[in-house]
């Protein structure tokens, strides 16, 4: 609704030539909360609620000297008879008043989507979505700025467009779209032929960023052994191709009767050496890049152990949390029916990964069962079709602190006393603090997606108890603090500026970025136990080898779970009776095993045993020469 004293008329002419006015007078290309709008409007042209709400953007801000005089002015008229009132309010109508507003959320929601541009000589009102433009997007169809309602009506019917709910779809369908604004931070490598890897790789899968990280930290890596015998550069473009790459629908239905839509991944890396072993992730940013990374980092480490294997990884877009056990169980038989066809013991067995856990291995395992006609081994994950106790779960936590030992021995010290720094709170991360506290450390922080937490005096068996009850019932961290006063749970923070003299990052790939990494160093740590997958940035990595931290990977130190998982199928296999003693006596040995491989790999290739990059490096050469010897003697398939 236009104002009768503005003098404008009603067509649409002229409504378009007041808004396109406004845009360029008010400036629409905004990006931020709380910046301030100009807009002249007349008197009761605004909404009445907005000054009686409270504003989004800090504390109030002083009256200015126009408003001061200008409240004064009006204070003086109340005073005056009720003619001469009327007389001064006729008077202010005919002028507009400058009105200076900050945005409440629901305001900036009808600016965000929409720029002023060019189009053939006219200004023209553009959807930042569809960046098309039309009275359907537009941020206001009607020209006025006052009326929120107005604001918010132009919103939804912008919103409801067809054009512009092809172009929201299309833009969220695939992340991979997102990813154009992440830089690829690009190593610098002392030999072309090298670099030519990154190249082909990056010219091959542009987008996929996690995988080209892997890439680039690996050949990186490999320079050395390139530099000795260029028939490796074959072999590495042929190795960092998957053998075969699984992509499929995953429907399935909720409690409700509504029908569903996920995405699954299986992607077997390579099988050079033997059957394909790997984990199944079910979270929502799960796409092909992650799956590759996966798929890539697990067939080096399967190399590097003592069970020569191959490697893949897969899992789906799907959230299990929030999900009911029949919704879980639907879903994973519907990822299982078209998944089965390329599982087998001698092809892939899956095995547990960030969102797959008991029951959901259970449920997969059971529809595999059912389809295949067999039960010849079972996936690697706790036992399903045995009784007994499995240390399946605990291995990979067990084996991070066992590596850790392993690589204080060498300098002569142990764990014991030593003040540790863990992120994450699933399974790893609450076997790492139970390991710890066997060894005699000091474990004294735990994270979870909203912040960490921090026990400065440290955890115990009860409080790691207490821990899993709270992850168990889906509560926060922030509980625990409320039970011991000498904890405290930082919101929206990362645990790596607590002093700390060894650290274990087992939540996320790229959890430590160079910010953090500066933190960790002037914290004082010395040695970074890799529990998840890629958990440093390059940037970061950059950071620690600077500073002389020792850096033990993931590759080598989160072994145990394949060295597990290939215990229990010969466990299953044979029959034998294992008491849990017998199996982290194993899982120790194979870990000794792997350390020195990758220790013996490094040296032979020059690098020096106390050098921060020596495990990084020697890990990734000894695997990579085990599965180049593999391909090279099977031939080119």
């Amino acid at each position: 609704m236009l104002l009768p004293g503005s003098g404008l008329g009603m067509n649409s002419a002229m409504d378009d030539i007041n808004l396109i006015q406004q845009a360029q007078r008010h400036h629409l290309v905004v990006r931020e909360l709380g910046e301030e709008i100009d807009l002249e409007i007349g008197p009761g042209d605004d909404d009445p609620s907005f000054a009686s709400t409270p504003l989004i953007s800090g504390p109030p801000r002083e009256p200015s000297a126009e408003e001061h005089d200008e409240s004064k002015q009006m204070v003086m008229v109340s005073q005056l008879p009720s003619e001469d009132q009327d007389l001064l309010k006729t008077q202010s109508a005919k002028r507009k008043k400058k009105v200076v507003k900050r945005w409440r959320e629901e305001w900036a929601d009808t600016y965000k989507w929409a720029y002023v541009d060019v189009k053939e000589g006219t200004a023209r009102i553009f959807c930042s979505i569809c960046r098309e433009y039309g009275r359907k997007h537009r941020r206001n169809p009607y020209g006025n700025e006052g009326s929120r309602n107005m604001q918010m009506s132009a919103l939804e019917e912008h919103n409801n467009s067809l054009l512009h709910k092809e172009a929201l779809r299309l833009q969220m369908a695939s992340k991979d779209k997102i990813i154009v604004d992440k830089p690829i931070y690009a190593k610098a490598l002392m030999s072309k032929t090298a670099g030519s890897i990154v190249e082909a790789a990056l010219k091959r899968d542009p987008h996929e960023v996690e995988f080209i990280q892997s890439v680039q930290e690996a050949v990186h890596a490999l320079e050395r052994v390139i530099a000795k015998n260029s028939n490796y550069v074959n072999i590495m473009e042929r190795l960092l191709e998957p053998e075969r790459t699984i992509i499929f629908r995953v429907p399935w239905v909720d409690d409700r009767g509504e029908t569903h839509v996920n995405r699954g991944f299986r992607v077997q890396f390579n099988q050079a050496l033997g059957p394909c072993r790997g984990g199944l992730r079910f979270h929502p940013s799960m796409n092909l890049s992650i799956a590759k990374f996966l798929g890539f980092e697990q067939t080096l480490k399967n190399a590097l152990s003592p069970y020569k294997l191959g490697g893949a990884a897969g899992g789906s877009d799907f959230d299990p949390k929030g999900k009911s056990d029949a919704e879980i169980m639907r879903f994973c038989q519907s990822f299982m029916n078209e998944l089965y066809r390329y599982l087998g013991p001698d092809k892939d067995l899956p095995s547990e990964e960030m969102g797959v856990g008991t029951r959901e291995m259970g449920y997969l395992f059971g529809q595999y069962r059912r389809l295949a006609g067999h039960v010849q081994g079972s996936f690697t994950g706790p036992r399903i079709i045995w009784s007994g106790s499995s240390l399946r779960t605990e291995a990979t936590g067990y084996g991070l602190v066992f590596f850790a030992q392993l690589i204080l021995a060498d300098m002569n010290k142990e764990l014991k006393g030593l003040r540790c720094v863990v992120s994450g709170s699933g399974k790893i991360a609450m076997h790492v603090l139970e390991k710890l506290l066997a060894y005699g450390a000091l474990p004294v922080t735990v994270s979870d997606s909203k912040g960490y937490l921090v026990d400065e005096d440290g955890f115990d068996y009860m409080k790691i108890s207490f821990l899993r009850d709270i992850k168990a019932q889906q509560r926060s961290l922030r509980d625990y603090s409320k039970t011991y006063a000498r904890s405290k749970y930082y919101d929206e923070a990362k645990p790596w500026n607590e002093r700390c003299d060894v650290a274990f990052p087992c939540a996320l790939k790229n959890e430590i970025d160079q910010s953090d990494a500066i933190n960790l160093v002037n914290s004082g740590c010395r040695i970074l136990v890799e529990g998840s997958n890629m958990p440093c940035t390059p940037e970061a990595v950059d950071v620690l080898r600077k500073a002389n931290v020792l850096i033990a990977p993931a590759m080598a130190a989160g072994a145990g779970g394949v060295t597990a998982g290939e215990l229990e199928l010969t466990h299953e296999c044979n029959s034998m009776q294992w008491s849990p003693e017998d199996f982290e006596s194993k899982l120790q040995e194979a870990m000794k095993q792997t350390y020195q491989r990758a220790l013996k790999a490094a040296t032979d290739f020059g690098y020096q045993k106390d050098s921060p990059e020596a495990l990084v490096h020697g890990a990734v050469i000894s695997a990579f020469l085990t599965i180049a010897q593999g391909m090279n003697d099977q031939g080119c398939v």
